[in-house]
């Protein structure tokens, strides 16, 4: 069915994307979520992962840097334990000889820029398209990708209500900067990555404004599937039938995607969703799947657990895959031509 997917998992680098430090408001249970001065990752259990990642079949890891890095150009950004290029280089080097391909994402969402320091409270000034333009341009002149994940999810007051400090752009400014990010992006010969959640509640201005250079991520972590899989459930709620409605509709656009799933609320949701989006996007849009566990990665919590787990999924999800290409159909259906 086409040339080699996809196949990833998004791993936490740097934590500093939620709740300020201090302020715990919404995240009792979740301590991950409050920003630290002090970088959260174990780079023993890292390697561990990864090893299970490619013995999985998982081809790609996403590594949401945030404040993980030194960078070069902002080093004020740094944390302690932020790592410097030469440690980040050997560790790619590591990744890259396991057969994983490696892909950075920024996340630069108004909601989850806390990674940012003080250039976080400076959105669509001078200084912070300059400190943008800076970030992106380093780090794809260290990782060398073919694409870059932007972030830009959940930017709205309702995801910010427990921030100390809530601000969001939206209208014609949210897309200035979006095409600012992009442009950036571009010039590195890298194709940029989003997730696509602005389009749930703005899909007409989404589809006219959104570039198709852009990779798309509809995410979708729940089980709202009819029994053939392929379909909505009647009793899925409106807001998953919207959700899940936008990857027809990204793809009849053509849109290029990588859809989304996570075991963080729905144990099963990723095979779920590879099998309904192999049914509803055409095989060459379809760049493949990446998994979401969405928790640090250092041990404490349910973080080994969760992680785990989620790599085992989508293991499952690869060989359901893999078994219906190889035979061309399933009991849920054939794949989109």
């Amino acid at each position: 069915m086409g040339t080699e997917k996809i196949w990833s998992i998004l791993i936490h680098f740097g934590t500093n994307m939620w709740n300020e430090q201090g302020n715990t408001r919404g995240r009792e249970q979740e301590p991950d979520a409050v920003a630290s001065d002090t970088l959260r990752f174990d780079r023993a259990m890292f390697r561990e992962l990864a090893i299970s990642c490619r013995d999985a079949g998982i081809n790609t890891i996403i590594l949401d840097l945030g404040e993980g890095l030194i960078y070069e150009s902002h080093p004020e950004l740094a944390v302690n334990g932020s790592w410097t290029h030469a440690e980040m280089e050997a560790e790619l080097a590591y990744l890259r000889g396991l057969g994983l391909s490696v892909i950075p994402k920024l996340n630069f969402s108004a909601g989850h820029d806390l990674w940012l320091g003080e250039y976080s409270r400076m959105l669509s000034t001078s200084v912070y398209y300059r400190v943008c333009a800076d970030l992106i341009k380093e780090v794809c002149e260290l990782f060398r990708p073919q694409y870059f994940h932007l972030g830009m999810d959940e930017e709205t007051a309702a995801h910010q209500r427990n921030y100390d400090y809530t601000v969001i752009r939206q209208n014609d400014l949210w897309w200035h900067d979006f095409y600012h990010l992009v442009d950036c992006v571009e010039r590195e010969n890298v194709r940029p990555w989003i997730w696509s959640d602005y389009m749930w509640n703005y899909p007409d201005v989404f589809l006219r404004k959104m570039p198709k250079s852009v990779v798309q991520s509809n995410w979708y972590y729940g089980m709202g599937f009819d029994e053939s899989g392929i379909r909505p459930s009647e009793n899925a709620g409106e807001h998953a039938k919207n959700v899940l409605s936008c990857f027809e509709t990204l793809d009849r656009h053509g849109f290029d995607q990588v859809p989304t799933g996570s075991n963080y609320s729905t144990s099963g949701n990723m095979e779920a969703l590879t099998k309904f989006c192999t049914a509803n996007i055409s095989n060459e849009r379809l760049l493949g799947f990446m998994q979401t566990p969405w928790v640090m990665t250092h041990e404490g919590g349910h973080n080994r657990m969760r992680i785990w787990e989620s790599v085992e999924k989508m293991a499952a999800a690869k060989v359901w895959y893999d078994s219906f290409s190889a035979h061309g159909s399933s009991a849920n259906g054939s794949g989109k031509n």
